[in-house]
């Protein structure tokens, strides 16, 4: 019978897609983390959608960040082999971004998480992106990784979860989000 560990972890470090180790605290290895964190946290909100289109949009999304993830775990050597994130993935993201927008109006404010439970899933979904991409940009910084298409992915993600909080609030009839500041 299978197991649910290997113990190949125990002393600390993890492996790459391709030859080699490193510590678990690698910024490889919280990167990683992170966007695999913002893969859960996508699944939350997944799971609450009430909106017509996000269930479906979410699990592609949720699928290209374990592309990304993917990539971002493999050696450099192997990084080409695992490339599904490239510009036409943010433009698809871009265009979904846009069609939601055209569904939802912008605030004119900062608003507070918590209109709906899908929507306060995608604000936090949204921040936990937000520290995916920092990891994500300091591996590009540090020429870690080489995709910059791994960085506007991410970017432009962040954005699309706060168009989701929006259209998943309104699709449970909140009208006018709850702003950060009192009136």
């Amino acid at each position: 019978m299978p197991t649910f560990y290997t113990r190949t972890g125990d002393d600390g470090n993890t492996g790459l897609l391709g030859e080699g180790r490193v510590p678990k605290y690698h910024p490889l290895t919280e990167a990683i983390g992170a966007i695999d964190e913002a893969v859960a946290a996508l699944g939350v909100g997944r799971a609450a959608c009430r909106g017509e289109r996000s269930s479906a949009l979410v699990l592609t999304i949720q699928r290209d960040l374990y592309h990304l993830m993917a990539e971002v775990a493999a050696t450099r050597e192997n990084a080409a082999r695992f490339r599904q994130i490239n510009a036409s993935r943010v433009k698809w993201l871009e265009e979904q971004m846009d069609l939601l927008s055209n569904q939802v109006e912008m605030p004119k404010d900062f608003i507070l998480p918590g209109d709906s439970s899908a929507g306060a899933a995608f604000a936090l979904a949204r921040t936990v992106v937000r520290r995916a991409e920092r990891r994500v940009v300091r591996l590009y910084h540090e020429q870690l990784i080489e995709n910059p298409e791994l960085l506007r992915y991410l970017n432009r993600l962040s954005s699309l979860c706060f168009a989701l909080e929006l259209y998943e609030n309104q699709a449970v009839g909140v009208t006018s989000p709850t702003l950060a500041r009192q009136n």
